[in-house]
């Protein structure tokens, strides 16, 4: 059985850009909404899964994944994924002994940027780099699902 445990926080100033490694556009559509469970497909480069995640507890949640052919991803975000479709690049980049993800946001979200580390354990030490702004790990506003039924553009301050 798949479980994910994740910090996630927001970014601060352009200091991770240099260190980063890897990037890759992804686009992400769900095929359910609200907060009980999420059930999405994502195109990554030229690789494209089904994703399915339970709700959160804490900073940890069930998670599944499982390959599906190119062109049927596309076509289920095309047709079926309800809108608007999640649009970011996600950058690599290796602090201490964890490789961080950072998402860059684009589309209706466009101006967000959240980094996130994945853990082996709740209480697994972790070294937190100073672009690492403050933490949104429970903050549900923050996950992908709720970016899709309340996108970053139409918050208030």
């Amino acid at each position: 059985m798949g479980r994910e445990i994740e910090r996630k926080f927001l970014v601060k100033g352009e200091g991770w850009r240099e260190a980063a490694t890897r990037q890759t556009r992804m686009r992400q559509g769900y095929l359910s909404d609200g907060m009980s469970r999420s059930i999405r497909v994502r195109l990554e480069g030229n690789r494209a899964a089904i994703n399915i995640k339970s709700s959160r507890d804490g900073i940890q949640r069930l998670e599944f994944e499982y390959p599906v052919p190119v062109e049927d991803a596309v076509a289920m975000l095309d047709h079926v994924a309800l809108k608007p479709l999640i649009e970011k690049t996600r950058y690599e980049v290796p602090v201490g002994a964890h490789l961080w993800e950072v998402d860059v946001f684009e589309g209706a979200n466009s101006g967000l940027i959240v980094a996130e580390v994945e853990l082996g354990s709740v209480d697994e030490a972790f070294e937190r780099p100073d672009w690492a702004g403050e933490e949104v790990s429970h903050d549900h506003r923050y996950y992908n699902v709720s970016l899709r039924e309340n996108p970053y553009k139409n918050w208030k301050e």
